[in-house]
């Protein structure tokens, strides 16, 4: 029997000291020893066994049985520790499941337990542990190995009269609570757990961190109504890397069918992304928006046309209306989510009162009403629809002015499986219709702002129990997993969370619901409709049944791989390409293997079935073809050894495998071309001599062949042989190298023969032409190799660099490239390889070493450590045959580079557009100001203006400027950094004390999408807006045809309210700006440049 310890689910033995209890007063005893768990309790026991003559007892002992929940039950003892604990020394203590044999498949029993060591005549002298534990036939018992030294049981302990075991005799109690499992996973291992079985749905893997896209799209697959309107557009015709609708339609598809987790990886290619853009986590909204925003202009012209705004779309009207005259404006929009306020707010109700909550515009605030003048007025929104779909966004994300940082709101805001929204609804013929809406999904986010981990709780349709996706893992919940456990802010029952129960105090939970999505009641039976065969695309089954049959092929293949072994095959042609050690590459760590013919071959296949294969792919007839084995010397080369025998039709290419060609996985073979089949046997007393050519001209080494040479003949022999093939004029003099091995290359002895100089099959002997010394010294004047022994060293020592432009996708003059160098090479050699490729000067380009697991930059190589290549590529054990390092092509040269400061500064005028980048190389003690008087001298400020100049940073949320004083020091401004310049318009300088100066930015629909860049300007007395927008479009340059196309709005930042949009009869320096508040344009982005939220990275979705 497995014996197990206690887990962080059990607390620590624990002597009584304080608030007397007896272990017979089971009702006060659970209280102070069995917290509350959190769950209902099925069944409770305690069973008390008593036992004497402790001492003459056996080493294990197990009580009697008692029943508790449906279960039967024990007490394992070890009455002087098990094997696990020093012997004589301890008690182990365990529950433990009796029979678990006897019990059905699949049982599990959740208990809750305290086992209690006590004095037979005072029961307030006790010992106690608790743990609680899923009882599975795996895991049957369950307790404390090192529940007590013995010593302490046998012997009086302070504050106590008596030893809890006395006169050997002891009382041993289990308190058992069983409790109800309702969702079958309470405390699951989740091992050989399955998704599809359990729930009949499966999870998406995680790529690296898109859980939050993961939450999502589980959201939209349960969304029925979505998936058919994703299925209904047509992509027969179109590539899933390349084509988003089709990649969706491919994983809604594997959703429904698959039994194993779902990956995303074609997905996020058809999005256009790259491997590094999946480790990097994003805004479920803005992912959202993105995706729907693709999907409905894929949707145009289809039958599934107009279906999101179906989905996800009501209608919002933002109204002021006066208190005492009959005026009102107003304008109606759209929405597909709404933000709610978490921060204050107690419930989703609470927000929504908030969110149409009537602000009095009153006072020195008044409204100028067109034709009545300052009026009192209620200003407000009211919805007008809801959709069937309704997506909230609870803001637990906000930007912190003070900090420049976006933080994370974990403050307790309660939800409820059922809202009625009709008291929202604006007065008018919709109003009384029925707006209850039912909870379908909670998106859940648990972490920080930095990031942490998005999971979803779906309930699918009106049948079937809440869910829980976890990425690759789908586990049904309860209803208090749905709501309580995600209203963040501390559990309202101080129950602690499992694992955390002996925590000195609660803490804030970080887990919490983001998103929810409602269904409107009386939409439910459409949008979650059943789904039937007919709902998926005939043309998407078919594809992917036969890509499933080819997976099914292939894992076949697999599974029966242990049956075949792979035979690479090299031949003359092979060899005459193959530049390096032997025949052909094979193990090297720095190097590719090479790429030769190989054979799938059957173990048991006899040697004349595979032979005539082999002769059969050559288009060789079979009298022509003997195959050498080749093998593993114990000097680390691969070398042929010996023809395989043609006599033994039994033979079986596994026997040549274990017997010919040990320690090898792989069967290498060398295919001998016989050029006369009536000699099929090498002649008698030959040596089969493989031959490699150094070309010093051209720096190469190559194969070019084999000869067959007499043991007894002399190396110089070889010579006229070689000028031959060679075709050389007859007497070229000639130098003979052996290959014995890497790292031991010998100039042969003409006089010798081949078998005083120790040749053997398979050898390998280098020639070069012999050079006289002028022509020596010119190669090795050149850094060229002049002999083979130096080429070698270099073939010993070349590794594969891959380059590649650091900051832009490889193009014509920023191409990615490879080198090969020696690790021997230092900096400077690197350097100017890469310069001569890239025709740009050596010294003006820079280099960053990689991550092996990502590719991305790792740190800058300093030119004067000149380290070596070794140096550079460091231990590597992931990747061994290439290293990637990333370049930059620099205006400046390295050297300056380490005592300045290369900065690039965006300049964006008089009229706030981005109209070009100026970089600066200055020394790092130069001021801002020293940066902008360079500036000054490279741009055209307008003829009137004061010729003052603005160096600027963009903050997170991209709504306003972060201004430098001009004295901060250029070396001390952190990196990364984007600068910005601007003119300073002469208004600005010469306001006066009653104008006041706010911050202007630029966005698209919805105040997270910014663009462009913020910008100051000022607002005058008692000016109308209409003659305010005249100034504004004087200040950024704009024609009245685009202008037109601008909304207007006023960002209360403290309030986190609604964008309030401004009408032409508005006066906004009545309004009180407070320090965050600013004025929004919110027209069409041209730039193509779209910022993010505080400090994101853009979600862009191509495909």
């Amino acid at each position: 029997m497995d014996i197990l310890d206690e887990k962080v689910n059990g607390g620590p033995p624990m002597e009584i000291v304080d608030d007397v209890v007896s272990v017979r007063d089971h009702e006060a005893f659970a209280a102070k020893h069995m917290p509350d768990l959190g769950h209902d309790v099925k069944d409770f026991k305690v069973y008390t066994w008593r036992l004497t003559n402790w001492k003459k007892l056996e080493k294990k002992i197990t009580s009697p049985e008692f029943d508790c929940g449906g279960h039967r039950w024990r007490i394992l003892l070890f009455p002087f520790g098990n094997s696990n604990a020093p012997p004589n020394d301890t008690v182990s203590v365990y529950l433990d499941y009796a029979d678990p044999k006897k019990s059905p498949d699949g049982w599990h029993a959740c208990a809750q337990f305290a086992l209690v060591i006590s004095n037979v005549h005072d029961p307030t002298i006790y010992t106690v542990s608790h743990a609680h534990h899923r009882f599975i036939t795996e895991e049957c018992d369950w307790g404390f190995t090192r529940f007590s030294e013995l010593r302490k049981l046998f012997n009086i302990q302070e504050g106590h009269l008596r030893p809890t075991i006395e006169d050997e005799s002891a009382d041993v109690t289990v308190y058992v609570r069983v409790l109800e499992d309702p969702t079958g996973v309470l405390w699951h291992n989740f091992v050989n757990y399955d998704s599809k079985k359990e729930t009949g749905y499966v999870g998406l893997k995680n790529q690296g961190a898109t859980c939050y896209m993961n939450s999502l799209l589980q959201s939209l697959f349960c969304t029925r109504y979505f998936r058919k309107a994703v299925y209904q557009i047509p992509t027969e015709d179109e590539l899933p890397t390349e084509s988003v609708s089709l990649a969706l339609q491919r994983v809604f598809y594997h959703l429904q069918t698959s039994d194993q987790p779902v990956g995303t990886t074609e997905l996020t290619k058809s999005f256009g992304w790259k491997s590094n853009d999946s480790f990097y986590q994003h805004d479920v909204q803005e992912f959202n928006r993105v995706l729907q925003d693709n999907l409905e202009s894929k949707m145009k012209g289809t039958k599934a046309e107009g279906a999101i705004a179906k989905l996800f779309v009501g209608k919002m009207k933002s109204y002021i209306k006066c208190v005492n005259v009959d005026y009102e404006s107003s304008k109606t929009e759209e929405f597909k989510d709404i933000q709610l306020n978490v921060k204050g707010m107690k419930n989703l109700y609470e927000s929504f009162k908030y969110f149409v909550a009537v602000e009095m515009m009153e006072g020195e605030n008044k409204y100028h009403a067109e034709g009545y003048g300052l009026q009192d007025a209620k200003k407000g929104f009211v919805f007008e629809s809801f959709p069937p779909v309704l997506h909230l966004q609870l803001k637990r994300f906000e930007y912190d002015i003070h900090r420049d940082a976006m933080v994370k709101i974990n403050d307790r805001h309660e939800f409820p499986f059922e809202i009625d929204l009709g008291e929202f609804i604006d007065e008018g013929p919709t109003k009384s219709e029925n707006w209850v809406y039912k909870l379908h999904g909670v998106l859940v986010h648990s972490g920080d702002v930095n990031g942490g981990h998005y999971f979803a709780l779906i309930k699918p349709d009106r049948d079937t129990r809440w869910l829980k996706f976890d990425d690759d893992r789908v586990t049904p919940v309860t209803d208090r997993e749905v709501l309580e456990e995600n209203y963040g802010g501390e559990p309202l029952n101080g129950i602690p969370q499992p694992l955390q129960r002996n925590q000195v105090r609660a803490m804030k939970r970080f887990t919490n619901a983001y998103m929810l999505v409602y269904v409107r009641e009386t939409d439910i039976d459409e949008m979650l409709a059943p789904f039937k065969e007919e709902d998926t695309p005939a043309h998407l089954k078919r594809r992917l049944d036969e890509e499933r049959l080819q997976i099914e092929a292939k894992k076949r293949e697999r599974e029966e791989q242990h049956l075949f072994l792979t035979a690479k095959v090299i031949t003359d042609e092979t060899f005459t390409r193959h530049e390096g050690f032997d025949l052909a590459t094979f193990d090297e760590k720095h190097w590719p293997p090479s790429d030769l013919p190989s054979f799938r071959v059957l173990k048991q296949e006899t040697y004349n079935v595979f032979k005539s294969r082999v002769a059969n792919h050559f288009n060789l007839p079979e009298n022509m073809v003997r195959l050498w084995v080749l093998v593993n010397r114990q000097n680390k080369t691969v070398r042929p050894d010996t023809h395989i025998p043609e006599n033994e039709p039994t033979l079986t290419v596994e026997v040549i495998r274990n017997n010919m060609a040990a320690r090898q996985n792989d069967l290498r073979l060398y295919l001998d071309v016989i050029p006369d089949p009536s000699k099929p046997e090498p002649p008698v007393g030959a040596i089969m001599v493989f031959l490699k050519h150094f070309d010093t001209s051209k720096q190469t080494l190559y194969g070019v062949g084999k000869v067959y040479a007499s043991r007894n003949s002399k190396v110089q022999d070889l010579h006229l042989m070689i000028n031959e093939r060679m075709r050389w004029t007859p007497g070229t003099p000639l130098k003979l190298y052996e290959e014995i091995k890497p790292g031991m290359i010998e100039l042969m002895k003409s006089k010798f023969t081949f078998a005083q100089s120790e040749i053997q099959d398979g050898d390998v002997i280098c020639f070069q032409v012999d050079l006289s010394e002028k022509e020596t010294h010119d190669l090795e004047s050149q850094s060229l190799y002049s002999n083979p022994i130096q080429f070698y060293d270099f073939l010993q020592n070349r590794v594969m660099i891959i380059f590649r432009p650091k900051f832009e996708d490889p193009d014509h003059d920023h191409p990615e490239f490879s080198l090969i160098l020696s690790k021997k090479h230092n900096y400077d050699i690197m350097s100017q390889k890469a310069g001569e490729f890239l025709r740009h000067d050596p010294i003006k380009l820079r280099f960053t070493t990689t991550h092996v697991t990502n590719g991305s930059p790792k740190s800058i190589l300093k030119r004067s450590l000149n380290q070596s290549i070794a140096e550079i590529m460091g231990t590597n054990y992931i990747n061994p045959t290439t290293s990637v390092i990333l370049y930059e092509k620099l205006d400046v040269s390295i050297v300056e580079l380490e005592t300045k400061r290369s900065l690039k500064i965006i300049w964006t005028g008089i009229h706030n557009r981005e109209e070009a980048s100026y970089p600066f190389l200055l020394p790092k003690t130069s001021m801002i100001h020293d940066l902008a008087d360079h500036l000054a001298k490279q741009v055209t400020l307008t003829p009137a203006s004061a010729g003052k100049i603005r160096v600027f940073e963009v903050s997170k949320d991209g709504k306003t400027q972060k201004e430098f004083t001009g004295s901060e020091m250029i070396g001390n401004i952190p990196d990364p950094v984007e600068l910005y310049a601007e003119e300073i318009p002469r208004e600005e300088l010469e306001a006066d004390e009653h104008e006041k100066i706010i911050s202007v930015f630029h966005f698209q629909k919805e105040v997270s999408r910014t663009h462009g860049v913020p910008f100051r300007f000022v607002v005058k007395p008692h000016e109308k807006f209409a003659d305010t927008k005249k100034r504004l479009q004087g200040r950024i340059g704009v024609s009245d045809k685009d202008i037109a196309k601008y909304r207007f709005a006023l960002i209360q930042i403290s309030t986190f309210k609604q964008p309030t949009y401004i009408e032409d009869e508005d006066i906004i320096y009545d309004h009180k700006f407070a320090p965050e508040d600013v004025l929004g344009l919110d027209h069409v982005d041209k730039s193509g440049k779209a910022r993010a939220g505080a400090g994101e990275k853009a979600i862009v979705i191509r495909g």
